[in-house]
């Protein structure tokens, strides 16, 4: 069965969700998420798309979330010094602030032909440059992969091309060289709060400029499912009350209108699509600050509860009951403490070459 794994944006507590979210489907269904045949993140989904195609299984995520320390573990996560936020926290950046638009260039030509540029990208064509280094996404990257690329075959990391508005999804043969802490960092670059980065001479911001689930990249990739987990749109909004909660609930809206849009359009292509968005217990969880690191837990432990009961349900369940099973330790978590944490990069590779081989 060819499957496929879209991650799409959210925030601090968007990217929370995911880690919930992934668990679950990993506990429910013994699949893999990081075996995906294609493997699309944009912006939170950037983050926890490569931490899953560098072989770091979901369990894992939850438990260092939580403060765990796996027996074993040496350096800064056994002394407590790594972060446990996935890198939401928020150091400004070194240098001079920028004036005036972010991008002179998108700006004036999203001014001149609004109707060729979506709403986010008229946006991030005006905002000024932000002011919040991406440094620590880079760090949280960096202690799993170094400066490398993982060795899944078509992790695709969806972030905007600053002057252009363009989506790129680097990791594909035709998108820049870059290392996965860097593409990352531009995926989840939200215009305005952090500062492009910057990748083979050009300028990216976060991929959910374009589409913040980027779930049509894989229309007509003959792929059997596509499985997207969307943080960012609901089927279950609350009447809003206040200004930030009607803000939300419009954002949530275009998503889930794109969302849609996307999805009929992979299923035009012949491929089934399962989508799982936040319920009303998540939102009410998450509230409408998604940059907000205070709940990050909590968030992980209602959407282990809420995606687990969904995927019970008959019909969902009996669609995934195909999904080929995974490594056992990279799927639940080892019933006793390990005398040493698994090589999770090796058996990530170990899995490539053996998928390589038989193809």
């Amino acid at each position: 069965m060819r499957v496929g794994l879209v991650l799409g944006a959210g925030g601090v507590l968007g990217g929370a969700w995911l880690v919930g979210g992934l668990h679950a489907l990993a506990s429910e269904t013994g699949w893999d998420p990081g075996s995906a045949e294609y493997l699309v993140g944009t912006s939170a989904g950037a983050m926890i798309a490569g931490l899953s195609a560098s072989g770091v299984p979901p369990w894992f995520m939850v438990a260092h979330s939580a403060g765990e320390t796996q027996a074993g573990e040496t350096g800064q996560a056994a002394s407590g010094g790594a972060s446990r936020s996935a890198g939401a926290v928020f150091r400004l950046h070194r240098g001079v602030p920028a004036l005036g638009p972010g991008s002179w260039r998108l700006a004036l030509a999203s001014l001149a032909r609004p109707y060729r540029y979506s709403p986010g990208a008229i946006l991030a064509g005006w905002l000024p440059q932000g002011l919040v280094s991406s440094e620590p996404l880079k760090e949280t990257i960096r202690r799993v992969t170094g400066d490398g690329w993982p060795p899944h075959p078509n992790l695709w990391i969806m972030a905007c091309d600053h002057d252009t508005g363009r989506r790129v999804p680097f990791g594909r043969g035709d998108a820049p060289p870059a290392s996965l802490a860097d593409a990352v960092a531009a995926s989840c670059a939200i215009p305005g709060f952090y500062r492009p980065v910057e990748i083979a001479g050009r300028r990216y911001v976060d991929g959910g400029v374009a589409s913040t689930s980027n779930l049509d990249m894989l229309a007509g990739k003959g792929l059997d499912l596509v499985i997207c987990l969307n943080p960012t749109s609901s089927l279950h909004a609350p009447q809003p009350k206040t200004l930030g909660e009607r803000a939300a609930a419009a954002l949530r809206q275009a998503a889930g209108r794109r969302l849609g849009s996307e999805a009929k359009r992979v299923q035009a292509s012949g491929t089934e699509v399962i989508l799982i968005q936040p319920t009303i217990q998540d939102l009410d969880v998450m509230g409408t600050n998604l940059m907000s690191a205070k709940r990050r837990h909590e968030v992980i432990e209602v959407a282990v509860q809420t995606v687990s009961k969904h995927l019970r349900e008959l019909e969902i369940r009996a669609r995934l009951r195909e999904l080929p099973p995974g490594e056992p330790v990279l799927v639940r978590r080892p019933p006793r403490p390990l005398a040493q944490p698994p090589d999770f990069d090796r058996l990530a590779r170990e899995r490539w070459a053996e998928a390589a081989k038989a193809s």
